[in-house]
């Protein structure tokens, strides 16, 4: 069978937003210096969690089907962040992307892809038909996360502290536990537990920030004490990153998006920690038996 390229190395490295100093006499103490001095320190907040696993799957659908349908992972894209500056007190501000994992991943209840899935994806059905399932895959990201020392290779427990983030909490509220029970395979105990929902925490941030930062964003996007949701380009916007870099919808260029919103969070002083629960033992009215999909309720 083909190979099928499992993961890019990143060389891409986020750009600094570190000010450039003004030069001065060593018997000289620049205000200007000072002053950016002490902004930079006050974006450093304790974060603390080791590593980011950013996350942002590719599944089946068809055109009208909302997310009780039985969606099939079909890529699993990854880009793995870690702190540059992280002091010992757990003080920082500066994420890197250090390395990215993809796979596609081949579905097996309805390995045929729509028209519509192909066309919102890009994924193809021989991409797709020359991948390993999803139990293979999710074995192959294992030994990438163990290559990178974040868990133990014969257990699969974390032995850093890992805060999985994707954009919304459906990838793995969704779309991961529905996976498991198709593939019937437990869910990895490197994949439970709550997850950092990017968008929610960005929506949450433009809607309450300082009237002085935004009150006219602010204004725009709430309604009564509820916020409005934000899709990947428009948190770009508010943040002032620029357009949507890569084609919308293909799994690895999501992620990628993503993680630069979390970089420049990161930079902002923002503290990133999970927000979202997760049960890995959820249930949709179509499940039967473990891998069993009531057609019925299809037909």
């Amino acid at each position: 069978m083909p190979t099928v390229p499992l993961y890019y190395q990143s060389r891409i490295q986020p750009i600094s937003d570190r000010p450039r100093f003004p030069a001065a006499a060593p018997h000289v103490v620049s205000k200007e210096l000072s002053h950016w001095t002490t902004q930079f320190e006050a974006a450093r907040v304790k974060q603390p969690y080791d590593a980011f696993l950013v996350l942002d799957v590719e599944a089946t659908c068809l055109q009208g089907t909302g997310f009780d349908w039985p969606n099939e992972i079909i890529e699993w894209p990854v880009c793995l962040l870690r702190w540059k500056d992280r002091s010992s007190k757990g003080m920082a501000s500066q994420l890197e992307v250090v390395d990215e994992f993809r796979s596609f991943v081949k579905p097996t209840w309805r390995p045929q892809l729509s028209e519509f899935c192909t066309k919102l994806t890009g994924i193809t059905q021989s991409q797709v038909n020359l991948a390993p399932t999803f139990p293979k895959v999710l074995k192959m990201f294992a030994r990438f996360l163990a290559q990178h020392g974040l868990i133990d290779p014969r257990n699969g427990r974390a032995l850093q502290r890992i805060c999985w983030c994707s954009d919304g909490p459906f990838d793995i509220r969704d779309f991961v536990v529905k996976q498991c029970f198709i593939s019937k395979i437990p869910m990895p105990l490197w994949l439970r537990g709550d997850v950092l929902d990017v968008r929610s925490l960005v929506s949450g941030w433009v809607a309450t920030r300082d009237p002085f930062d935004g009150q006219q964003a602010r204004s725009r996007l709430t309604t009564a004490y509820h916020f409005r949701s934000l899709n990947i380009p428009q948190q770009l916007r508010v943040l002032s990153l620029g357009q949507f870099q890569g084609r919308e919808h293909c799994g690895i260029d999501d992620t990628r998006n993503i993680a630069r919103v979390l970089i420049e969070l990161a930079r902002r002083g923002i503290r990133l920690v999970p927000n979202t629960p997760i049960n890995p033992n959820r249930r949709w009215v179509w499940m039967g038996r473990p891998g069993e999909v009531l057609e019925y309720y299809f037909n």
